[in-house]
């Protein structure tokens, strides 16, 4: 069989089974936002935190919920890390550095698990199962909570009303993502991923020597950083290592964790609102977007032109012979096109128009379909600038889902789309100002202004993935980063339920033979056409003097 008729088989695999999972937990997703029962856990931990999940919030109510929580956890993970030399279980590792501990607590709470340390040099158990472990879950679950948020926004009317944050962080996290990740976890281990609390132990090469290598409970950590678009790996080497990934199932397995949730908030979207066609357009806009994005990696990476690349099969360098060019190229468009950043091959060697390919898919926002949460909320906002363009050139007051998008509505949206693209901008052009994070590239040229481009992309963009020719570990990349991450990841989500509590206030619009039908493939092709454009304007000189130059010029 053929490498390239290998990378369709598993793609056409990937497909049906994300299509055999999107009816049911769109809908288990949409009953338990939906519901007014609680389960005895969920009460417990209610009477611990205080919380009374019966109560309705307000968009700023809500917001102190998220920002409130989010704080305490970048406070309580650097804490942790900061004490580990103390902690039992700490495998003889001495506490983390002041930046690197900031660093690592701002990426793990903003669900971007960004990495500027060697995983299994630097953090013990606890650390890892007490610390990043948890924020992995707790994340993803605010993700989760301000996109429903959002969705009740369009779904209710004449009051300002959108839930309460901590019933749906509780219920994200209990009923949605720790029974998924159980099963997720024992189906890794049956693949061959270890789950331990093992020390540290010396393994023999067959070049001489020996290398340390420790244990950990990693196939619990592996799921949950794909299921809920993580990407902070146990090892260094992260989803290509072994111990994490070990085969080709394995492989195509958790790129299925990757994408699953995110696609089937679509359908939990069109329940709530109460119209499933609505949620399948959204649906039809991330589907084309991501096939897309892999058919044009897959052409790319196995396109080369040369004796090493034709001896190989295509761009072999930086990919693992257990993965080959499909799985790898299937495991990079899926990590960048949402907030995962988990990698199973090296990002920098790709080619440079696949390294650009990576970069732009972050760029677009990752809508496609994007993060745990974050992609929907993400792509709703995109469709509120797609009907106001839509608006503009029809000439009349633009509507969605029987909502007017009026000035206060497109303000909210406008700030959201803006936020992210300039704290990677500036922040790549003063790294470029300054002599010291210059200093840190390991090539020149394209490929070195790519490394930088790339670094503030996936820090402001939540993702976490890296083109790994860049030392970060910095005073200067772990604070700026830091703050890209933490400014990157709440900014937009303030817009995001303002814009939610907007929309809740208003009384519904009756439809009328000009309402834009939003529910057609005509709006998908729009707002397909939206994103593209918005994300070429923004980002294209900057793609030119990195992964095109260097495209060009191979």
């Amino acid at each position: 069989m053929s490498p390239v008729l290998a990378g369709v088989l598993q793609l056409l695999a990937l497909i049906v089974a994300l299509g055999l999972s999107y009816r049911p937990l769109g809908d288990h997703m949409a009953r338990v936002y939906s519901s007014e029962k609680h389960l005895r856990p969920e009460k417990w931990i209610y009477k611990a935190i205080g919380a009374n999940p019966s109560v309705e919030m307000r968009w700023p109510a809500y917001l102190r919920g998220v920002l409130a929580f989010s704080a305490v956890s970048v406070l309580f993970l650097y804490l942790l890390q900061r004490v580990q030399g103390s902690l039992p279980g700490s495998l003889g590792f001495v506490s983390i550095d002041p930046d690197q501990a900031f660093n690592t607590a701002a990426s793990f709470v903003a669900n971007t698990n960004w990495q500027s340390y060697y995983g299994e040099q630097a953090m013990g158990h606890v650390v890892q199962t007490g610390g990043l472990a948890v924020q992995n879950f707790v994340s993803a679950a605010v993700g989760m909570a301000v996109a429903v948020a959002l969705v009740r926004g369009f779904a209710r009317s004449r009051t300002g009303e959108l839930g309460n944050f901590w019933a749906d962080l509780v219920r994200g996290t209990v009923r949605i993502l720790l029974p998924m990740a159980v099963i997720g976890a024992l189906v890794l281990v049956a693949c061959g991923a270890i789950q331990n609390f093992s020390g540290i132990h010396e393994v023999g090469q067959l070049t001489g020597g020996t290398q340390q290598w420790n244990g950990g409970a990693v196939a619990s950590q592996e799921v949950i950083k794909e299921l809920g678009t993580n990407g902070g790996g146990y090892f260094n080497a992260n989803s290509a290592h072994p111990f994490e990934n070990p085969n080709g199932l394995s492989n195509l397995f958790e790129i299925y964790l990757i994408l699953v949730i995110p696609f089937a908030l679509t359908r939990t979207f069109g329940r709530m609102v109460g119209s499933l066609r609505q949620g399948y357009a959204i649906l039809g806009t991330m589907a084309a977007i991501w096939i897309g994005f892999t058919a044009l990696m897959m052409w790319t990476e196995f396109a080369g032109n040369g004796p090493a690349f034709e001896i190989a099969g295509g761009a072999m360098e930086g990919k693992e012979t257990r993965f080959g060019i499909a799985g790898s190229s299937l495991f990079s468009v899926a990590t960048t096109l949402t907030s995962t950043g988990a990698v199973n091959s090296f990002h920098s060697s790709y080619t440079g128009f696949g390294g650009g390919i990576t970069m732009l898919g972050m760029q677009l926002g990752e809508i496609a379909p994007g993060g745990v949460g974050s992609g929907l909320y993400g792509m709703l906002i995109m469709a509120v600038i797609a009907v106001f363009i839509a608006g503009l050139m029809v000439g009349r007051t633009p509507e969605y889902l029987g909502k007017k998008i009026g000035t206060r509505e497109i303000k909210f949206a406008a700030c959201y789309i803006l936020v992210t693209p300039a704290l990677v901008l500036c922040f790549t052009a003063a790294s470029f100002v300054l002599d010291t994070p210059a200093n840190s590239m390991t090539n020149s040229g394209a490929h070195g202004f790519s490394e930088i481009l790339y670094a503030f992309t996936s820090g402001a963009n939540n993702n976490g993935s890296a083109f790994a020719g860049l030392n970060a570990d910095t005073q200067w990349f772990n604070s700026t980063i830091g703050i890209a991450m933490l400014l990157g990841r709440f900014l937009p989500m303030v817009f995001v339920l303002a814009l939610a509590g907007s929309l809740a206030e208003q009384t519904p619009v009756p439809k009328t033979a000009g309402t834009l039908r939003t529910e057609k493939p005509l709006f998908t092709g729009l707002l397909v056409g939206t994103i593209m454009i918005i994300a070429g304007l923004t980002y294209f000189p900057a793609l030119a003097l990195g992964p095109l130059a260097e495209g060009l010029a191979a």
